[in-house]
């Protein structure tokens, strides 16, 4: 069991279940069996394309994301890889510890030294490729942060617009078009003088599944702008919150005086995973245990998500729902939390009239929710009162709350990134 305090958590039947269908979600989540469904008889079989790695010759593997060491263990235990690099976030120990792979620690959510030092590594690697090799690229969510190689700024002034940009509320496709826009990598950049065939093989921890928004598409193109970049920091009122520098360049940008991000993908990309591979096993995992179950997506706004949520909530007993996606939250305090943790106790500040029992749980299938290290939350209705939960709430302190009345989710990394799972369960 992924969830490491399942017995602690599951203190009645009813929560026990619910935490057994978050645990299918979980195990859903690791890339292992995605990545076998594309393997077959020393080929890799995607939509588009079939590659039999026999024709080419030395396979390489660059691996970056927060799955980047799952994803690369389980491709090495398949193919011969001559050597390759692993990127992976600072506070996760590696699943690989082999010496043909350079492992590198890098900073997320915001990027570092070490984040520029990883993709100076990984542009260093592909150079010296030669044209009969074959590259393959594993890609997970985490890795605009975790390769990072500033274009016309500088690394400060980049960690500022992130920082910026995660309080704002911005979506992931927002936050992405203005980094693929101060990058030399992003946006289909870093594949861009590839000598090799490759392939990218990506778990999908947006939406969407969108391949140019997944770690800001660097082996794909992209399809937004300068123009795109200058409005989202419009849209947000950031202009006086970041560097000239940026604002000088969004502008050169428009006029046509920086060249654009690539808009065609120089290799092949193959979205092997996403959200809904966890919600069809956790439904899987309701209907054994005798639940009528019912799947539903969310996204945008957290208070708007929430609403939504407690609306559809089951009427009839042992039912329950199912839900998956990512919301996102305008940070406002200094509390300590993240947008899983805070999403429950919106719905349990909704849920104060409704008397029978229910349980409701929503946590980050990368075990690390917001700037904490708890994977999410789980609670059962109880009457506590509203203004209580609003002052948590203000300060964007959902952290503090779970962790006095209890529910805090821990799993620890996970080693995968298929963004957020959860439950609401009568």
């Amino acid at each position: 069991m992924i969830i490491q305090n399942f017995q602690e958590l599951a203190t009645n039947s009813r929560k026990k279940a619910a935490l057994k269908i978050l645990g299918a979600g979980l195990d859903a989540a690791l890339p292992e069996k995605s990545i076998k469904k594309i393997i077959k008889s020393n080929k890799i079989v995607t939509q588009k394309k079939s590659f039999a790695l026999s024709a080419f010759g030395n396979i390489f593997l660059i691996s970056y994301g927060k799955a980047a060491d799952s994803m690369a263990k389980t491709i090495n235990s398949i193919f011969k890889i001559k050597s390759g690099i692993i990127v992976i976030p600072e506070a996760s120990d590696s699943l690989v510890k082999i010496k043909k792979f350079k492992v590198i620690h890098s900073g997320h959510p915001i990027p570092n030294q070490k984040s520029v030092m990883a993709a100076k590594s990984i542009m260093r690697f592909l150079k010296n490729v030669k044209k009969e090799d074959f590259v393959i690229f594993l890609v997970s969510g985490g890795g605009s942060s975790l390769i990072s190689l500033p274009g016309g700024i500088t690394l400060t002034e980049k960690k500022n617009i992130t920082n910026q940009l995660l309080k704002c509320g911005a979506t992931i496709q927002e936050f992405n078009c203005v980094r693929k826009h101060l990058s030399k990598i992003k946006g289909g950049m870093m594949v861009g003088n590839l000598q090799c065939n490759g392939v990218a093989l990506v778990m999908s921890d947006v939406h969407d599944n969108d391949l140019s928004s997944i770690s800001s598409g660097c082996t794909y193109f992209d399809r937004t702008t300068y123009k795109d970049a200058k409005k989202i920091i419009k849209k947000y009122n950031l202009s006086h919150k970041i560097s000239k520098n940026i604002l000088k360049r969004f502008n050169a940008g428009s006029l046509g005086k920086i060249a654009e991000t690539p808009k065609r993908s120089k290799i092949t990309n193959q979205v092997i995973s996403t959200n809904n591979d966890c919600l069809k096993e956790m439904a899987k995992k309701a209907k054994q245990l005798g639940f009528t179950t019912k799947i539903f997506s969310i996204s945008g706004n957290i208070e708007l998500a929430s609403k939504k949520l407690v609306k559809i909530i089951p009427k009839k007993k042992n039912t329950c729902i199912i839900f998956g996606g990512e919301t996102t939250v305008t940070v406002i305090g200094n509390g300590k939390g993240g947008r899983n943790q805070e999403l429950v106790l919106r719905i349990l500040q909704k849920i104060q009239n409704v008397s029978d029992d229910v349980v409701f749980a929503s946590l980050g299938t990368d075990g690390i929710d917001g700037n904490t290290k708890d994977a999410g939350a789980i609670i059962e209705n109880f009457s506590i009162s509203s203004q209580k939960i609003t002052k948590y709430l203000k300060n964007n302190d959902s952290n503090s709350f779970f962790k006095k009345y209890g529910g805090l989710i821990k799993t620890g990394y996970t080693h995968t990134n298929l963004i957020d799972i959860g439950i609401i369960l009568r």
